[in-house]
């Protein structure tokens, strides 16, 4: 059970090459357009010759039934704990077993060292932590890569091993918006990205060209290598998430670092209630506090104007936020108007309204398809704004033909109170020997 991620993962590392194991089938959740389709052969492997059927996770009972399937593995994150359960009282009920793989069977061993960026839930600030890391190590002489969760939403057999280094590699690709919204930011710094869908072979070509293997993991799942220093993100924004959702929590409990975002936005209470729940979860991790700083590239074309926000894809859906931080900015700006995206919302952005009602009064940057990218931008072009704030990391002229001047919104990491997350890595260097740390520079 999956979304065209930790399920593919799962099964190329334990499952693959096991003849005690025949996979009957993969099912779908969460990401639109993966039912339907084939795990190529290419990558199945030569006990699959015809490759394997992606089926709609709806029909997960009959698959159970029809096939007499013995064991229902779950492979996909960010769910609540009771949906989880909910599955598992599915597959049970149709007379299989269900199970949840560990870090054990599933983490690949590099040959370099890898530090890996986790959270509790979507939109913690992982990959705005990762660029900060990887200009520090950059700083201490180290060449590093970012690999990132796989989001393999095209040509699987040709996405099997990707990595990007331009903007012209995205488009190359066919990146989606959601692609885009986590390379963009790493492509822009200089970083040289990974995904994809075969991550023993991801992590054998990019422990060729680097020193550290940075893990950007998106999605809140634990980590596909086995980290040696694993920091987690909590969010005071959202305090009790830490123990609600899967695999956020298991996560936590595994965390070297408790990293505590976006303390510069949170109340002090929310921020103490996630501290002690990091504490009593995470008895050995070291916390640490930061902050998300919001800035606009043009404020003054914000201010007293009407304006529609375009937030970051993931974070508003499934990661259970209202809005994102291209709001912020633009209250912040004194926007005269945020202009409500309902009113002009088309096709499946109509759909995707209907499906998280949690929204608050800005669009998702959602574009998981040719059609879905053209309903946002027809979205964005009738609604009544006159200038479009972008919180999403993806540039969304590139990518569409917009009628309303658009004002990038970004957010970056920022090292805040003691002891210091750049403190606790120049000791983690120190200890292996790594760059100039070593010369006890």
């Amino acid at each position: 059970m999956g979304a065209a991620g930790r399920d593919f993962h799962n099964f190329n590392v334990a499952f693959r090459d096991d003849p005690a194991f025949a996979v009957v089938a993969f099912t779908a959740a969460q990401i639109p357009g993966i039912a339907g389709r084939t795990y190529p052969p290419a990558l199945a492997g030569s006990r699959y010759s015809d490759g394997i059927p992606i089926l709609p996770e709806d029909d997960l009972a009959r698959i159970c039934r029809d096939h007499k399937i013995d064991e229902v593995v779950f492979a996909y994150s960010d769910v609540e704990h009771a949906h989880v359960m909910h599955k598992a009282s599915i597959a049970i009920a149709a007379g299989a077993d269900f199970s949840l793989l560990g870090p054990r069977r599933t983490m690949i061993e590099a040959k370099v060292p890898v530090i890996a960026v986790c959270a509790v839930r979507t939109g913690a600030g992982k990959s705005q932590t990762t660029r900060w890391l990887s200009r520090l190590l950059k700083s201490h002489g180290l060449t590093t890569a970012a690999i990132r969760h796989p989001m393999p939403y095209g040509d699987l057999e040709r996405q099997a091993v990707q990595r990007f280094v331009s903007i012209g590699d995205l488009d190359a690709a066919g990146c989606t918006i959601e692609e885009r919204e986590e390379y963009e930011p790493h492509i822009a710094i200089g970083n040289i990205v990974y995904a994809g869908v075969d991550y023993a072979r991801i992590t054998a070509r990019a422990e060729q060209e680097v020193d550290v293997i940075l893990w950007d993991g998106g999605n809140n799942d634990f980590a596909f290598l086995r980290p040696d220093l694993q920091i987690v993100l909590v969010d005071p924004l959202r305090p009790g998430h830490e123990t609600t959702h899967h695999p956020g929590e298991a996560v936590l409990r595994m965390a070297d670092i408790v990293v505590i975002a976006k303390t510069n936005s949170a109340a002090e209470a929310d921020i103490r209630a996630v501290a002690d729940t990091a504490r009593s979860l995470a008895p050995r991790a070291t916390i640490v506090r930061a902050a998300s700083v919001v800035t606009l590239d043009d404020a003054a074309r914000v201010r007293a104007r009407k304006v529609l926000v375009v937030d970051d894809g993931p974070t508003i859906t499934h990661g259970g936020m209202a809005y994102g931080a291209g709001y912020v900015a633009a209250i912040r700006a004194g926007a005269g108007e945020i202009v409500d995206p309902r009113l002009s919302a088309a096709g499946d952005i109509v759909d995707v309204f209907r499906r998280f009602p949690h929204i608050g009064p800005v669009l998702p940057a959602m574009g998981y398809s040719d059609r879905q990218l053209a309903d946002l931008a027809r979205t964005i072009n009738e609604s009544e704004a006159e200038i479009v704030v972008a919180g999403t990391p993806s540039d969304l002229g590139h990518l569409m033909q917009l009628n309303k001047p658009v004002v990038r919104a970004r957010y970056e990491y920022d090292d805040v109170g003691e002891p210091r997350l750049g403190q606790l890595l120049a000791a983690f260097l120190r200890e292996r020997g790594l760059g100039r740390v070593k010369a006890g520079a």
